[in-house]
């Protein structure tokens, strides 16, 4: 079989080709060899594809597709992509193809009254996001806000999931520029109209300066947050703190009801190392934070010693980071510059990237790995870009260029959807994203 080229280059060189899939039905093609012409790039190839799986299927419907040549994903002429590769055209090629990462709907924007700072989407119930008007939302979907966390007197500059799990009580963790961190419990099933507000059963004093980023440690019962003062602190997020200091406060009644009491904690350890504000921090693991500074490092503690174990120089501020990858050992990491940094711990020279991804155009505010996938992350830029990422090419797999503003927090989202914000004041949502 032979299939025409689209650009009726009669004299354009052909190769055999046999495409493959690990996809199910209705995605196969006949497994028989075509001749197609060498300069086709991936959407020639997608076209070809989309014809064979109409001539089985008569009501299939064209969709985009991306193709792999010994494991490394197709992005220029075939011909070129062989050349580059010292890969032969003489016997039969096979490619495989899979569903293209790409966005394929776009809710519209939930609207906040200033920019979005941080978002949190590991909860396929609903998504946290915080603001710098000072207020924590929870959004049951797009445009639907059922809570509103009311509390600090500074921006809020980032937000966390803590524990979504058990008769759909959530407990979430937001950190603030007025120094404090709050934890705060609510309904995740509610589905109200309206948005409750709700104050925090827990303030956590300590910093000296704003509050730049939290994460939470797997099991839920502590906290680490990262610091202006160049410190991480760590905290507990029960009622009561063992080895702080609590404070009650009187309970009060709102609308008739009786809150529950607040309380104050204070820190039970703190990391100290950085020289400079600590801009991200991580807790993939049960013993280790890892944190990213503007002192250009990036930091693994071992939590019960307070040591630090490992840096990482980039001789740039970092912003953000991320731990994912193949074995989640692969570090993530952007910063001051348009290049969104890929380090593995496990080989020697670690502070040399083993991959540079670089078509950002501004600084990187955000990055985040998937959550079943080993391949694929994404990052968010001061550009008013989102890009999606594979480690089996250079290019980015899709652009969500929705944003009229820098974007400043990007998050995945039940697996097949994007949720960013940024300086546009909005929260967006780009779903049905094949991620294989």
């Amino acid at each position: 079989m032979e299939i025409e080229s689209e650009t009726n280059e009669d004299n354009s060189k052909r190769i055999q080709v046999r495409f493959v899939t690990k996809l199910k039905a209705p995605y196969k093609v006949p497994n028989t060899a075509i001749a197609i012409p060498s300069h086709f790039h991936r959407l020639g190839l997608s076209s070809i594809v989309n014809k064979l799986l109409q001539a089985v299927n008569s009501e299939w419907k064209t969709e985009p597709f991306d193709f792999l040549i010994d494991g490394e994903l197709v992005r220029m002429p075939l011909e070129e992509f062989l050349l580059a590769k010292g890969i032969s055209a003489e016997k039969t090629l096979e490619i495989e193809y899979i569903r293209a990462v790409a966005p394929r709907k776009e809710a519209k924007p939930s609207p906040h009254d200033d920019w979005v700072s941080s978002v949190d989407g590991s909860s396929p119930s609903f998504i946290l996001t915080g603001c710098y008007d000072g207020l924590g939302r929870v959004w049951k979907q797009a445009g639907w806000c059922t809570h509103i966390l009311e509390g600090h007197s500074g921006a809020v500059s980032s937000v966390r999931i803590i524990n979504s799990e058990g008769a759909g009580s959530a407990t979430v963790v937001t950190a603030s520029k007025d120094r404090t961190l709050r934890l705060w419990k609510f309904d995740a099933e509610d589905s109200s109209d309206h948005p409750a507000k709700i104050r925090a059963f827990k303030i956590l004093r300590g910093h000296n300066a704003s509050v730049h980023s939290v994460a939470a440690k797997t099991s839920g019962d502590m906290i680490c947050s990262g610091s202006w003062d160049c410190t991480i602190n760590l905290w507990r997020t029960s009622d009561s703190d063992i080895d702080g200091d609590t404070v009650p406060i009187k309970k009060r009644k709102v609308n008739n009801k009786v809150e529950e009491p607040q309380s104050e904690g204070e820190a039970v350890s703190a990391l100290v190392g950085h020289t400079q504000c600590v801009s991200c921090v991580v807790w993939p693991q049960h013993e280790t934070i890892y944190s990213a500074s503007w002192d250009h490092s990036v930091r693994k503690w071992d939590v019960e010693t307070g040591k630090d174990l490992s840096d990482i120089f980039c001789g740039k501020v970092l912003n953000c980071i991320d731990i994912g990858g193949e074995g989640s050992t692969l570090i993530a990491g952007g910063g001051s510059d348009p290049i969104l940094r890929i380090w593995d711990p496990r080989k020697p020279g670690t502070s040399s990237p083993v991959f540079q991804f670089s078509s950002h155009g501004s600084w990187i505010s955000a990055c985040k790995w998937h959550n079943w996938s080993s391949v694929h992350l994404l990052s968010s830029s001061y550009d008013g870009k989102v890009m999606l990422w594979d480690l089996r090419t250079a290019f980015p797999l899709a652009i969500v260029d929705s944003h009229k503003d820098k974007v400043l927090c990007a998050d995945w989202w039940k697996g097949d959807c994007v949720v960013s914000g940024g300086v546009d004041a909005q929260l967006r949502i780009s779903s049905d994203i094949s991620i294989q």
